[in-house]
């Protein structure tokens, strides 16, 4: 299939490795123009030319002030942003109660701020266009709460809402806006929070209907197809890629 986004600009975040890089490499595969950011502007500089993707930029999800000076410096170097991947790291694991204020100030940033200040960035130039795709690097805790994962179970739920929000007011724009929610995919987040990959999959294998973890590069083949031309009709979702893992309707 031809997903129709050769040339086009795309930006991810949080791209140095994992799902994000995963994700840019496959929008470079499909002929996007792909800026990568990382909080390291070593380790992106050396992941986008690995990726083959047109440009690496240094950007914290934390500074969500400097939002639109990343789009600013994308769109300098490269044209518009037509193609937008919010992609963050997970919050830290913890108890229910008891977490400190800093680390809830500092998850929202990240998980609700932060994607929403690159879209407001980018919307009015996607408007003006008349196209415009918007793809958020979500969890199934946004859906089914996961034990442990307070932060994430708490924030990544108000941004699915906004994302769905923001649907109905763009889609006649041109512009979709859709979330991915993340299950079981090989990542250094996975293994860090099972302790080991071998104890990673054995999980997966007991508990993912597939039997086995997700690869980054079936996670990224979704999300390169919202970001297409055919997913013109496909907006205000939340798909999840998770092996059959999530139990709710």
């Amino acid at each position: 299939m031809d997903l129709g986004i050769s040339g086009r600009v795309a930006l991810v975040t949080g791209a140095s490795k994992g799902i994000g890089r995963g994700i840019a490499a496959a929008l470079a595969a499909e002929g996007a123009r792909v800026a990568m950011t990382s909080r390291s502007r070593e380790r992106i500089e050396a992941t986008a030319a690995e990726v083959g993707a047109a440009a690496a930029f240094a950007h914290d999800s934390a500074d969500v002030d400097g939002a639109p000076a990343l789009v600013d410096e994308v769109e300098s170097a490269l044209g518009p942003v037509e193609i937008l991947v919010t992609n963050t790291g997970g919050p830290p694991v913890g108890a229910a109660l008891g977490l400190p204020r800093e680390q809830w100030e500092a998850a929202y940033r990240d998980l609700v701020l932060s994607p929403l200040a690159l879209i407001e960035r980018v919307v009015p130039g996607m408007r003006e266009r008349r196209w415009g795709r918007i793809v958020g690097v979500s969890s199934t805790a946004a859906a089914e709460p996961i034990d442990g994962l307070m932060l994430s179970n708490a924030h990544r739920t108000g941004t699915r809402a906004a994302f769905k929000t923001l649907s109905r007011e763009l889609a006649r724009d041109g512009i979709t806006i859709n979330t991915l929610l993340t299950g079981r995919i090989l990542t250094d987040r996975i293994i860090g929070m099972a302790g080991s990959v071998e104890a990673a999959e054995r999980a997966a294998e007991q508990d993912v209907p597939a039997g086995r973890l997700g690869t980054v590069e079936e996670y990224a083949a979704v999300a390169a197809f919202l970001c297409s031309e055919p997913a013109s009709y496909v907006t205000g979702t939340s798909i999840p890629v998770d092996g059959g893992l999530m139990r709710s309707l």
